[in-house]
């Protein structure tokens, strides 16, 4: 959702509406919850499942999670055989502009496609797969699983931010207000790791100690956990984000001292509340990036997808510990071992043509996204394929719900 207004805001300014139309927020993180009721062909919303209520309060035992349960789970010998299926039927790209009434425009992102659907946005999570700031591949479900996660910790984060979501009219939509960008990814940390340019271990092996605003200790050793969680911003530029410290933030006119100040504690809060979900579920929840925008009535908002596979890294809890003191790499349960196969195999940010994702590689993260989703929404995802083809189904829910929420 980030890219539906990196170009609203430059550096010189604080945020002023992209659009001449905006819904208010009100401040209420899902305004239109209450008329969702009111069309049937919306999905609703997950209920909140026993672990966010044990992390407000009610104790719950932890579960202990082994790769054992990503090898052998009968779960996975259940959906194995649709997600290969699937492997020549993802949702590369889209085309709306054809098939939706009233849509006046298209950005395409890493990951989703953005188009402008007057008072609102529509937001289709595709199914491409990002790192290295291009695309490597297409995973099987994925744009669902992603957008599903989102839905859940939106719906189970009310409690510290508001954010811009309107309805769900489909496993791959979401109906979004409108709402001025702000141009900074906001990434949390736990732990000393990572492979991109710009992760934590990248910058600290290379002697870094002092990395957007944080004084880091000498002595740290890869995967490592931090002494407290902290926050490494991000500018949102086109081709790569590059770090930018609190104090550039504010002096670049990219937000003001209050507005970063409260979307930082935001994101501080966000992270602790999605680790202690996490872990209650056998879980590490090691870092994250999110994204806030201002709505109309000055309120900032969580915009952004959050807690996913793909803005996040998992490991499991389990084998952490005894991993860490043998010197190996945490057992992973999201795309890092995708980056590294191509970090192996190619230069993915130099290399004109990449190599092929091998369908082993991409079957088995198709996966780990559903086991995870599963894993701590603690619901089964619905994978089964249907007739209808994915984007004439996808046209026709967004047509159906654009239509709906226009009569209000």
């Amino acid at each position: 959702m980030a890219q539906c207004g990196r170009s609203t805001l430059t550096p010189s300014r604080t945020p002023q509406s992209f659009f001449t139309r905006t819904v208010s927020a009100k401040n209420q993180a899902f305004a239109s919850v209450s008329f969702l009721r009111t069309l049937p062909e919306f999905k609703r919303y997950p209920k909140q499942c026993s672990v966010v209520m044990s992390c407000q309060g009610n104790a719950q035992r932890q579960q202990q999670l082994s790769l054992d349960d990503l090898v052998t789970s009968n779960r996975k010998g259940e959906v194995l055989g649709t997600i290969q299926d699937s492997l020549s039927n993802c949702l590369s790209d889209t085309n709306l502009l054809e098939t939706v009434p009233g849509l006046k425009s298209r950005i395409k992102g890493k990951v989703r496609d953005i188009y402008d659907a007057g008072d609102y946005l529509v937001l289709i999570t595709t199914d491409r797969l990002s790192a290295f700031d291009r695309n490597l591949a297409s995973i099987p479900f994925k744009g669902q699983v992603l957008n599903e996660t989102s839905l859940w910790w939106f719906n189970n984060t009310q409690h510290i931010t508001p954010n811009a979501i309107v309805s769900s009219p489909d496993r791959n939509v979401v109906i979004a207000k409108k709402c001025s960008v702000f141009p900074i990814e906001f990434v949390v940390r736990g732990y000393v790791t990572g492979s991109t340019d710009t992760s934590l271990w990248t910058v600290y092996k290379k002697g870094v100690r002092n990395y957007c605003g944080n004084a880091l200790s000498d002595g740290l050793v890869k995967n490592q956990k931090l002494p407290a969680n902290i926050l490494t911003p991000t500018t949102k530029a086109e081709d790569h984000d590059v770090p930018i410290s609190p104090t550039e933030i504010v002096e670049g006119g990219f937000m003001t001292q209050a507005e970063f100040e409260e979307a930082s504690m935001k994101a501080l809060s966000l992270f602790e509340f999605g680790q202690r979900v996490a872990k209650e579920h056998g879980v590490i929840l090691v870092d994250t990036k999110y994204e806030f925008g201002k709505s109309s009535d000055g309120s900032i908002l969580l915009i952004d997808e959050i807690h996913t596979p793909d803005s996040s890294r998992y490991w499991l809890a389990g084998s952490y510990e005894e991993r860490f003191r043998k010197g190996l790499e945490p057992e992973n349960v999201d795309k890092e071992f995708l980056r590294l196969w191509f970090k192996e195999n190619c230069n993915p940010y130099e290399d004109e043509v990449l190599p092929a994702a091998p369908a082993e590689l991409v079957t088995e993260l198709a996966w780990r996204y559903i086991f995870l989703y599963e894993t701590i929404t603690g619901s089964r995802i619905d994978i089964l394929p249907t007739q209808e083809p994915i984007h004439d189904r996808i046209s026709r829910n967004t047509s159906q719900a654009l239509s709906s929420l226009r009569q209000l």
